[in-house]
């Protein structure tokens, strides 16, 4: 590690050591200041904290209890002489006073039950939170020192006041008490409290909960998302520790199912119009439709104000259990923009008797109840009090009525007495019941069979804090509504959720239908259950909405990432020939095997087409026609010579040698069958040797002809014999030397390296069969020797060409290997060009001009004398000089 980064690391580490001493000596300061001081040896004092509203029945076990009856608190004007006041709550929520009264009403039924804590009564002290951190401490402090401002003689400094508490409902609240009363072991048992840092032991070791951890809703949201193919999604958060550990947790799960992120915005937590308007431009210009929320109630209410009052409908909300079943979000008003919603919610349950237990309380009967007239007010819309002399207060009333107290719980309709989505509710009655089974096993403590040293147990009537820690650690009973309950290792519950779809109901209201369950006890990777055909999405819509920043790459295609941009952003580029991809969205194209060749889709490798010159095709079947009309013309011209063989111009021609040259070229004309068909190894050595022999063959005929016609004219000179020495016989052994040569080359060719059939398969979706000439060398010497002949004739013939006669042969020898000549040279680049068969068919035409070239000029004009012109066929006319011009 360098320098710069140790200096680093040690600054780093000092600054938490400096801030973890910081928060200790602020912690014990508080603790000093708002609990207890010691004046002397027999009393302590206690710091005047300001009083809070709270409820209270006193009992052999009290239980302390933290409820956000207001969802806001207003800071009161302060001076600096004056005493701390207390924040002024605003906001009665009805739901958190059921959560209040959900605690009295299991207390109350444990203690009506004698087979729980026989002869024990448990008592309560609640307080409102007012859903800030700093009543919730104040509350919290209170509850385990006690409000006395004078405790006397031994109790100074004993068990705390309150050895346990339920709450707070907020996670932020819960860590600052934890915090606080961790030190001293004190327990808390939240009931929503979700943050996944709350799991952690070591820093809060006396830490319990009823609500699932974070940690689980964050995977099971990103298994959603699989779930329906969602990869491109916009992420919002609450600005607290519920937020950030959330989104956190759920940043990390969505990595595993490559889902991207189209923006993150975070909620401020002090309101502010233009933050809230800068996160619905977001949200309104992103192509995102999926968003996924992890905000507070509160939060989230200020946000989705906002989107409803911008009439934006096409998203797909995404909730946490902090507002799926929120009545606030939730509103009639709300259901054209925010319906469709899905989340996950706490598991419900129904509570016996609860709903008779909420709706018996009355401002009569429950006078000592300190939120029971602000409820009854709210509640009803009327007011409880109202003096002659306080004109303020009734100028306030406005339309207010008066109220009877005959109103009644049971004729309307709330939030409060509403039991058919007991969720954290329920939690709340969990909390209750595990902390009377701990009460419950400490009472029936076996001496010997306890957690503690000598297996001593605990004097439950003298009850230390972190003594109660080790039982709820240890608990597990079944609640009377059936369901087995225990805590984990990091004390919390087995998560479980319902999966919950807010559907219109017939008067228009917002239904949360309850379409799938999440349960982490199931198998890994079978945790979901849920109906796609009972969810009704955003706008109405029954069809999953798509939320994906590029559409899936169809088989046949593959994703090329585009530059910049997150790896859901992708472009679709069609696989190149010879590859495929059978499945959606594939990284890469996959190359076909060398026989086989990509379909039209690019979906699958097809077997390659077999190719070669066949005589089934159109084009084998014209150049077989061709072939073998020009050996059936050389035969015929055969025919005529002999029936014309003792004519003047069949004699004057060497006759010999013109039948053998017509007999070499009809072996020319045969050779090029050979070309055609199947290429099999025989085929591959036969059509190279014989299209080489008959060509050297023919050539050396023609070559013949050529030197036997420059002689005779020269052997006319006086004094010149030269004839005897180009005789039938010389002439035959001419051929045959010029012949062997070719036939020698041929058969080294076939011994060192002959021909062989071969498969081609770089040809696009074909298999090309056809013959390797095996050794190149010797395929070009058959092809050189052949072009040495010819240009050799062609010379000769050249020089020739001027004789004195009427049918000076040497004149059309000439212009046959001129075109000769021309037809081989031309050959060449075609036939490295040509593709395949038509390699083939570019030789075979080549061979068939060649011939016919040949056999038109040096035959044609010789048939069309004896046929047409027969009155020429005479050695006169022969040897006559031509005209004068």
């Amino acid at each position: 590690m360098a320098a710069g980064e140790k200096e680093k690391m040690l600054v780093i580490s000092l600054g938490k050591q400096m801030a973890v001493h910081l928060y200790l000596w602020l912690t014990l300061h508080l603790l000093f200041h708002t609990s207890v001081y010691q004046a002397d040896e027999s009393d302590c004092s206690l710091y005047e904290y300001p009083v809070l509203p709270r409820l209270f029945k006193k009992g052999d076990l009290m239980l302390g209890g933290l409820f956000p009856v207001h969802f806001r608190s207003a800071v009161p004007e302060r001076s600096l002489k004056d005493k701390v006041k207390p924040l002024k709550c605003e906001g009665f929520d009805f739901r958190a006073f059921r959560w209040l009264q959900s605690m009295i009403f299991a207390i109350e039924e444990i203690n009506n039950n004698t087979n729980i804590l026989p002869n024990i009564t448990l008592g309560y002290s609640i307080f409102d939170t007012c859903s800030t951190h700093i009543n919730a401490l104040g509350s919290a402090i209170t509850l385990a020192t006690g409000d006395e401002k004078k405790v006397s003689g031994p109790t100074c400094g004993n068990a705390p006041h309150v050895p346990v508490i339920i709450g707070d409902a907020s996670s932020t609240s819960s860590m600052v008490i934890a915090r606080t009363l961790g030190v001293f072991r004190i327990p808390m048992v939240s009931y929503f409290a979700s943050c996944a840092c709350l799991s952690n032991k070591n820093e809060f070791p006396s830490f319990f909960r009823t609500v699932p951890s974070d940690n689980f809703q964050a995977k099971a949201m990103a298994g959603l998302l699989k779930q329906f193919g969602w990869t491109w999604v916009g992420l919002i958060s609450g600005d607290d520790d519920y937020g950030k550990f959330g989104i956190q947790i759920f940043k990390e799960e969505i990595q595993h199912f490559d889902v991207c992120i189209a923006f993150f915005e975070i909620i401020p937590k002090m309101y502010s119009k233009q933050k809230i308007m800068n996160i619905v431009e977001t949200i309104k210009h992103s192509s995102a439709k999926v968003i996924v929320t992890f905000a507070i109630e509160a939060d989230a209410y200020s946000l989705l104000q906002e989107i409803v009052h911008q009439n934006i409908s096409d998203k797909q909300w995404i909730a946490t259990e902090a507002w799926i079943t929120s009545s606030l979000v939730s509103s009639q008003e709300n259901h054209q923009f925010l319906a469709g919603t899905i989340g996950f919610a706490i598991r419900k349950a129904e509570i016996v008797g609860l709903k008779e237990f909420l709706c018996r309380i009355h401002p009569d009967v429950n006078a000592s109840d300190p939120f029971i007239i602000e409820f009854w007010e709210a509640l009803f819309g009327c007011t409880l009090q109202v003096s002659s002399d306080d004109t303020s207060l009734v100028t306030s009333l406005g339309s207010k009525s008066m109220c009877t107290g005959l109103e009644n719980l049971n004729d309307i309709r709330s939030i409060y007495n509403d039991v058919s989505q007991l969720r954290a509710t329920y939690n709340v009655y969990k909390a209750v019941y595990a902390i009377a089974y701990s009460f419950h096993n400490m009472l029936f403590c076996k001496p010997g069979t306890s957690f503690f040293k000598n297996g001593d147990c605990p004097d439950i009537f003298n009850l230390q804090s972190w003594q109660l820690t080790h039982y709820l650690k240890e608990v597990k009973f079944k609640s009377p509504v059936g369901e087995f309950f225990s805590f984990d290792n990091n004390a919390d519950p087995i998560a479980a959720y319902d999966i919950i779809n807010w559907q219109r109901n017939a008067d228009g209201s917002i239904a949360f239908v309850k379409v799938g369950q999440f349960d982490a006890t199931w198998n890994s990777g079978n945790e979901f259950e849920i109906n796609e055909e009972k969810i009704v999405w955003a706008e109405g819509q029954t069809k999953v909405p798509k939320s994906m920043c590029s559409e899936s790459c169809s088989p046949g295609t593959r994703k090329a990432a585009r530059e910049g941009q997150p790896i859901c952003c992708f472009d679709c580029l069609p696989c190149a020939d010879g590859e495929i991809s059978n499945t959606t969205d594939s990284l890469e194209c996959l190359k076909c095997p060398e026989d086989y060749w990509s379909n039209t889709h690019k979906t699958n490798c097809i077997l390659k087409e077999i190719e070669y010159l066949s005589y089934g095709e159109t084009m084998g079947v014209v150049l077989t026609i061709m072939s073998i009309s020009g050996a059936s013309i050389t035969l015929f011209v055969i025919t005529v010579f002999l029936y014309y063989k003792d004519t003047a111009i069949v004699k004057a021609n060497n006759s010999e040698l013109s039948f053998l040259l017509l007999f070499s070229l009809t072996l020319c004309f045969l050779c090029s069958l050979t070309f055609i068909g199947q290429p099999l190894s025989w085929s591959c050595m036969l059509r190279h040797t014989a299209f080489g022999i008959s060509f050297v063959l023919c050539i050396s005929c023609v070559l013949g002809k050529t030197i036997v016609v420059l002689m005779a004219f020269r052997a006319t000179l006086p004094g010149k014999n030269i004839m005897k020495y180009f005789g039938p016989l010389q002439q035959r052994v001419g051929i045959f030397l010029c012949t062997l040569v070719q036939i020698l080359i041929c058969m080294l060719w076939l011994i060192l390296s002959p021909p062989f059939p071969t498969k081609t398969s770089h040809y696009s979706g074909r298999v090309i069969l056809e013959c390797n000439v095996g050794s190149v060398f010797g395929f070009y010497s058959v092809l050189g020797y052949i072009g040495f002949l010819a240009c050799m004739c062609f010379f000769l013939a050249f020089l020739g060409r001027k004789l004195p006669d009427n049918f000076n042969e040497a004149k059309f020898i000439t212009f046959s290997m001129l075109i000769f000549c021309a037809v081989w040279i031309t050959f060449i680049p075609a036939y490295v060009s040509s593709p395949g068969k038509y390699t083939v068919a570019v030789e075979i035409f080549a061979i068939w001009s060649s011939s016919f070239s040949l056999l038109v000029c040096i035959f044609a004009p010789k048939c069309y004398i004896i046929l047409v012109r027969p009155e020429k066929n005479t050695k006169k006319h022969l040897m006559g000089k031509p005209a004068a011009s």
